[in-house]
């Protein structure tokens, strides 16, 4: 209370003054005072204030530093001056707890100093950092070069291989300006290493990602070279690498081989890395002997698959024998790193541990064990495969070798697999006794591996078309397996093969219940509705299949045939059009193309897929007969004779192809060549009508001598032709006409002309061409059609210039020219 007493006299009074107000000091005008801004902004504007008063000052007290002074701070440094001297005698402080100070700061309300923390005045650039500073431009650059590599590496991870190129390119010139930012500032630290580290090494990696491999050199070589980096002799790999790509073998392994040396022995998975690529080098190289050494080396330090694997394929190229089997006893042995199986098993009376298992049952852990025992398996199935008929004298006996190794691994249950696939092996070299004695061997196996065999020999008596042999394996697969859905596919193709389709498509159903893409199953599904007629469903089994195999040719073709067969030809077209985009030449498919548009009656784009078919199969005759009437059609004989005569080539016993080519001879108007070709004719085939009767129009119209002696002959040719046909006629009721047209085709050395629905079409196209029928149309026996019949059509009539009088040159001389016609 002694306190009190002394605050209460008024000339003794400690904040006697504040409320007096003094206009020099106003502070709403302090934002617009260029000297205190500028205080602000430098450290003189930061400095502490002051918190002490000295007595007699109360003026000069409102200088800046006890401006300060009084605004509320949250130190003790903030605080204002609760105690003073006064005279040299010490005041008390006053109990300000009790009794208001006696001051108000309702003058400085809304200033910049606001107590309340309401300002909106200068007080901003106290809190905010100067960005213009040297020191804030280093730290934003910085920042920004970081994410600019952030930003590459994650484009890179994305796939975006020219975006993270150009992010790190971004990144080496924002670094550029860093240093030369540093370089102006006084500090002395003006490098960031590991910044200009991350910067190269990221630009490097991008480039090499981008297939730009001597940008990428360069960039790693600036790093190397650089003292300043802390092992980066490790990037020699990344060089050695490239040059690998490169094809650069030798300089690869410099590079692998200088690397190796700047790594230290206690980074040894390391080493052993780099030792491998330095043998898969050697490989490449062919020195396989280099390679041999690398290789046995990591074997001995730190043994794995990969390089066990190596050493075998090695150790085949040198035809070494013995040192293989010692590889393949090695392989068999490396330790994969999985623990049993049998942490899997869950207990019985454990639920909370089921639930542990059946997490972690198929984990990502779980699925890396599979994946390195499903290789270490297709290690050893094809290093036996590849070793079996080079360790021993005989591919059985080297096989029997690698079963009876791998029976004594951790592998047993490979050598059931192994068994199948030397069966399998004597398949592929046509030893079918052999592989069927093999899979025999199986019968009194486990229930996977009888189905596996029965199933392959169920497909092996199906091939020999032995389907009653082929019908009681396919029981057996199913007995010891009846979900295996192949062996339910070979018992639907039994049944199949013996035409009851509808218990052949259940089967088929039932296998892809099993197996939904069992894409055999849905296959011959397909197939059998087809048989059955069921287009729409046979449609949808192949869309489906379609949807699973997408370049499948076969299922495309399947698809275009049931739209054809649906009598939509545009989707046929279109489904065609697909299937020479997958198989481009496929010589059946480009003429069914051809085909279709010929249908449509679209000429032009049927010549074009026939004319490719036929460039990619010339031996197709259907190709050839329709090429040679479209050129016939289009009244161009000259062209037809090349595609008839390959015809003839094709089916030398065939006199029609002969008979057409001589038949274009003579509409293109080279009748000496028709002749030679009509004699030749029948040379080949001395009692073919068709080619006397032309014969004797020819030589009758070239006014020829031998037009009696081929007369003669047609006469005796239709003699015999005519008791033929009586002796078939009495021999035979009833089918008399079929039997005799049979007998005297086969007799006479020609067959019909037209023998399919395009010849059909080909020779009424080719009988309804305008002209005059040929003569030799009459016969003396009404039984028999004798009539003859040009396999070209009907020609048009040339004229007979032959038969013209030759007046016109003396009725020329004699006749008096005139001056207008005579020569200048």
């Amino acid at each position: 209370m002694e306190h009190v007493h002394l605050i209460a006299l008024d000339e003794e009074d400690l904040y006697s003054g504040y409320n007096d107000y003094n206009p020099t000091y106003d502070t709403e005008e302090l934002e617009n005072d260029a000297a205190f801004q500028q205080a602000l902004r430098t450290s003189h504007g930061r400095r502490p204030p002051m918190t002490a008063k000295i007595p007699n000052t109360a003026a000069g007290a409102r200088s800046f530093g006890n401006m300060g002074a009084r605004v509320p701070l949250a130190s003790s440094m903030g605080r204002p001056a609760t105690g003073a001297i006064q005279d040299g005698i010490s005041v008390a402080r006053p109990m300000t707890a009790v009794r208001a100070a006696g001051y108000t700061s309702a003058a400085y309300r809304g200033s910049a100093f606001d107590p309340l923390g309401q300002s909106r005045g200068p007080a901003a650039p106290l809190e905010t950092k100067n960005e213009d500073t040297p020191e804030e431009k280093v730290k934003n650059l910085e920042k920004t070069v970081n994410e600019l590599i952030e930003e590459s590496c994650i484009a890179n991870g994305r796939g975006d291989l020219q975006l993270a190129l150009e992010k790190a390119k971004e990144a080496g010139r924002k670094e550029r300006i860093l240093v030369r930012q540093r370089e102006q500032t006084a500090s002395a630290d003006h490098i960031n290493l590991d910044l200009t580290y991350s910067v190269l090494f990221n630009l490097a990696s991008q480039y090499a990602a981008n297939d730009m491999y001597a940008e990428a050199l360069n960039t790693y070589q600036v790093i190397v070279k650089n003292k300043m980096f802390n092992n980066a002799g490790r990037l020699k790999v990344n060089m050695a690498n490239i040059y690998f790509k490169q094809r650069n073998y030798p300089k690869a392994i410099k590079f692998y081989r200088m690397a190796l040396d700047q790594i230290s022995s206690s980074h040894k998975e390391m080493r052993i890395k780099i030792m491998q690529n330095i043998g898969v080098v050697f490989v490449k190289m062919g020195q396989y002997t280099d390679a041999i050494t690398s290789f046995e080396h990591i074997m001995s330090e730190s043994p794995n698959l990969k390089t066990s694997f190596n050493l075998i394929l090695c150790y085949f190229a040198i035809g070494d024998r013995e040192k293989m089997k010692k590889a393949f006893q090695k392989l068999i042995v490396v330790p994969l790193g999985i623990d049993e199986d049998d942490k899997y098993i869950p207990p019985n009376d454990d639920p909370h541990m089921n639930l542990v298992i059946e997490a972690i049952k198929n984990d990502p852990l779980r699925q890396m064990e599979r994946e390195r025992k499903a290789m270490a398996e297709r290690f050893i199935m094809t290093a036996a495969k590849l070793i079996a008929p080079a360790i021993e004298v005989s591919f059985a006996a080297g096989y029997d070798w690698c079963v009876e190794m791998v029976k004594a691994s951790q592998y047993v249950e490979l050598a059931n697999d192994l068994e199948i696939n030397k069966a399998i092996t004597y398949l592929r070299q046509r030893d079918f006794n052999q592989a069927v004695e093999t899979l025999k061997m199986f019968e009194k196996k486990d229930s996977r591996v009888k189905s596996a065999a029965a199933t392959n020999l169920s497909f092996l008596y199906f091939l020999e078309n032995d389907f009653g042999l082929a019908d009681r394996y396919a029981d057996l697969a199913m007995n010891a397996d009846r979900y295996n859905p192949a062996a339910l596919t070979n018992k639907g193709n039994c049944v199949f093969a013996r035409g009851d389709y509808e218990k052949a498509a259940e089967f088929y159903k039932e296998a892809l219940r099993n197996d939904s893409s069992f894409t055999e199953a849905l296959y011959n599904l397909g197939l059998t509705y087809k048989k059955l007629n069921r287009l729409e469903e046979a449609l949808d089994c192949f869309l489906k299949l379609h949807a699973i195999m997408r370049n499948s040719a076969q299922v495309m073709y399947q698809i275009a045939s049931l739209y054809e067969m649906l009598e939509d030809l545009t989707q046929a077209i279109e489904w065609l059009m697909q299937l020479i985009s997958v198989a481009p030449t496929d010589p059946q498919a480009l003429a069914k193309l051809g085909d279709l548009y010929d249908n449509e009656g679209d000429k032009s784009q049927a010549f074009q897929y026939y004319y490719e078919s036929f460039r990619y199969f010339p031996s197709n005759i259907e190709g050839i007969e329709w090429l040679g009437a479209y050129y016939i059609d289009t009244q161009f004989c000259e062209k037809a004779i090349q595609y008839f005569e390959r015809a003839a080539l094709i089916q030398p016993t065939q006199v029609k192809w002969q008979l057409m080519v001589a038949s274009c001879y003579r509409r293109s108007g080279n009748y000496q060549k028709a002749l030679e070709t009509y004699k030749d004719i029948h040379r080949k085939f001395p009692e073919n009508v068709e080619c006397l009767r032309f014969l004797v129009r020819l030589c009758t119209d070239m006014g020829l001598k031998e037009v009696q002696e081929y007369a003669t002959r047609l006469k005796k040719v239709e003699k015999m032709k005519e008791l033929r046909e009586q002796r078939v006629k009495s021999g035979r009721d009833g089918s008399a006409r079929g039997r005799r047209e049979g007998s005297a085709s086969s007799e006479n050395g020609q067959s019909n002309y037209v023998t399919s629905a395009k010849g059909e079409r080909m020779s009424a196209k080719l009988r309804s061409l305008p002209g005059v029928n040929d003569p030799y149309e009459t016969s003396n026996n009404k039984d028999i059609d004798a009539s003859y019949m040009d396999p070209l059509g009907p020609q048009i009539e040339r004229p007979r210039t032959a038969a013209r009088k030759r007046v016109e040159e003396d009725e020329f001389a004699d006749e008096e020219l005139g001056d207008d016609l005579l020569p200048e």
